[in-house]
């Protein structure tokens, strides 16, 4: 199992960054290690001191494929959910700053939250699926599909062009604006539209 993580897609946390609006999809990868368990406890990890949140809509592949046209890619996935990218945000900017990759920043142990999933079927037939994310009963991070500069599709196809999508496989398709910092006895609350996906507290 692959999770693929896409930077930079939608234009106002481009900005809140300080980063240019991309000509294509940024992909990056973070290994299965990352994801954490279901019913595992979410440690704060030692090696940050300014650890940041940042809400995704999450797709889960259902077919395996390689070079999938974009007009074919909604048949090569199935369900969805939302999530959290974690982002050790002190250690990204200073590897940025060297111009050195991002996986200590990104990828590490437990970086990557699921919520449930929901067949996509629900969805499919809407323009734009909502999303958000509470911290201590506040939302902090709202999101809408519409807005993402690169499509569920688009997304997909340009992933195959280089990886082979296998059944399993898990894309987060990009954070919102409204990204911010974390601390030891948060709780973090993911939804779609009005329904709870998953409920954190980081130790």
């Amino acid at each position: 199992m692959k999770i693929f993580c896409i930077g930079r897609n939608y234009v106002a946390h481009a900005l809140e960054l300080g980063n240019d609006v991309p000509e294509e999809p940024v992909i990056f990868l973070k290994p299965k290690s990352a994801l954490l368990p279901l019913g595992t406890q979410f440690n704060y990890p030692e090696f940050t001191n300014e650890l940041h949140y940042e809400c995704e809509l999450v797709l889960r592949v259902s077919k395996n494929g390689r070079y999938v046209p974009e007009r074919h890619a909604s048949k090569y996935y199935d369900a969805i959910s939302v999530g959290i990218d974690f982002t050790a945000r002190d250690i990204q900017q200073e590897l940025k700053t060297k111009g050195l990759p991002w996986e200590k920043a990104k990828a590490w142990d437990h970086s990557a939250i699921l919520g449930s999933w929901r067949p996509f079927s629900d969805y499919s037939a809407k323009p734009s699926i909502e999303f958000s994310l509470q911290k201590d009963g506040e939302t902090v991070q709202k999101g809408d599909s519409s807005l993402m500069i690169y499509s569920f599709n688009r997304i997909v196809a340009e992933i195959s062009k280089y990886f082979t999508l296998q059944i399993g496989d898990l894309i987060f398709t990009g954070t919102p604006a409204g990204v911010g910092e974390v601390f030891p006895g948060d709780v973090l609350e993911g939804f779609i539209e009005n329904e709870s996906l998953f409920k954190l507290e980081v130790k």
